[in-house]
């Protein structure tokens, strides 16, 4: 079977939880360089789900992170429960942020989380509503 499921796992984030950032992302990262997976692939991966988890711990409640690895193609799709992007086309700018000054001080919120999971999937959408929260959904394919 050519696009079965090699690796599925849902990974709870917390948010305001600084001190586990990035733990999903590093755990991602093992695993794909343990299946074999191409480094370029690897580092796309581990840079996308870093921005999408650290946007969780900055921004949101809670989240869950649904991460999948088929011979093809790595799938993330991160579902958060937080404040919601007001302007998604400005919160998709290079630069823009609305970190707070806290958040600049620990050294986050230069504005480019977003742009660098785009650059970096080869699939790439985002659904978003004030209050509602954000979903990400995340396709990088293996070239296999």
């Amino acid at each position: 079977m050519p696009n079965s499921t090699l690796f599925l796992k849902t990974y709870p984030i917390e948010g305001g939880d600084f001190t586990k950032a990035g733990t999903v992302s590093t755990q991602i990262k093992g695993i794909i360089k343990s299946l074999g997976i191409n480094s370029t692939v690897v580092r796309r991966v581990a840079i996308s789900t870093y921005e999408a988890e650290m946007n969780v711990v900055m921004y949101a409640k809670r989240g869950k992170l649904i991460f999948t690895v088929t011979p093809k193609m790595i799938e993330v799709v991160l579902i958060d429960e937080g404040q919601g992007i007001e302007d998604i086309e400005k919160a998709m700018q290079e630069g823009y942020s609305t970190a707070t000054d806290e958040m600049r001080e620990m050294g986050f919120g230069a504005g480019m989380g977003l742009p660098n999971i785009r650059r970096n999937s080869d699939e790439f959408h985002i659904n978003s509503a004030p209050g509602k929260g954000t979903t990400l959904n995340i396709r990088i394919y293996t070239g296999a």
